[in-house]
């Protein structure tokens, strides 16, 4: 058994020779792990916590999977450190960051007070607040609310542009029973929305007002484009794919 641990480090070894070679790190790492090549793994351990853990925990993935970890094991540490930088310096931002992980964690009521508070003074027309105000006030079951608020952020920054405030304003006029007028904004948005979900949303309410259709020929579309987008694309949209999917097969 002994024998087949020093192959198996000596392979690894091996491995994180090249490694080290062909990304240019300090030469000095191959003499280190031919030396400790007699104590298994020693070498490797060293190297890889000395060299590549590090770059691993600098990488977008890996430090989007670690937050993703961190949520799913502690899903309201996020708002406790907000709450605590909103106490420490009490400015809008941090208020805002505050009402927006109230959000996040299924607390809107609680927000919307502390945006009515912020949305005040020089920060009273200010874009980002009143399309947050709207997010809570339609996480909160107030999709009249949500819609009054988006018309008043348009009105008073008529150049402001956001995808997803367009989406949610699609989604409080078919909270607001306003089918028709949903459905057109819907289709505005299949056209340019970065994401499979505005076209998800469209066919389901196209199919809901007995236009299945146009919902089928809708989905199909935004599936076959799925298939030519980046994997990232599709691994990030992989929930609305696969609702897509599955409205296709009902």
């Amino acid at each position: 058994m002994a024998w087949a641990l020093y192959i198996v480090s000596g392979l690894l070894s091996l491995g994180l020779i090249v490694h080290c070679i062909k990304t240019g790190r300090n030469t000095i790492w191959v003499y280190v792990l031919v030396v400790l090549m007699s104590f298994p793994f020693v070498g490797s351990l060293v190297y890889l916590g000395a060299e590549v853990l590090p770059d691993l925990m600098r990488s977008r993935t890996s430090r989007r999977a670690l937050r993703g970890l961190r949520s799913t094991l502690d899903p309201e540490g996020g708002l406790r450190r907000a709450e605590n930088a909103m106490n420490v310096s009490g400015t809008v931002a941090s208020r805002q960051k505050y009402a927006d992980e109230l959000v996040r964690v299924g607390r809107p009521a609680e927000a919307l007070p502390i945006y009515q508070n912020c949305l005040t003074g020089v920060f009273a027309d200010d874009p980002k607040l009143l399309l947050g105000y709207a997010h809570a006030q339609f996480a909160a079951g107030e999709p009249a609310a949500a819609r009054n608020t988006l018309d008043e952020l348009i009105g008073k920054n008529p150049e402001f542009r956001s995808p997803d405030g367009h989406l949610l304003y699609a989604r409080a006029l078919e909270g607001e029973g306003n089918d028709e007028k949903a459905l057109s904004e819907y289709a505005t948005l299949a056209e340019y929305y970065p994401g499979a979900e505005a076209g998800v949303r469209y066919a389901k309410l196209l199919k809901r007002l007995g236009q299945g259709p146009l919902a089928r020929q809708t989905l199909q579309a935004l599936l076959e484009r799925a298939n030519f987008a980046p994997a990232h694309y599709r691994k990030a949209q992989r929930e609305w794919l696969d609702e897509a999917a599955s409205e296709m097969r009902g």
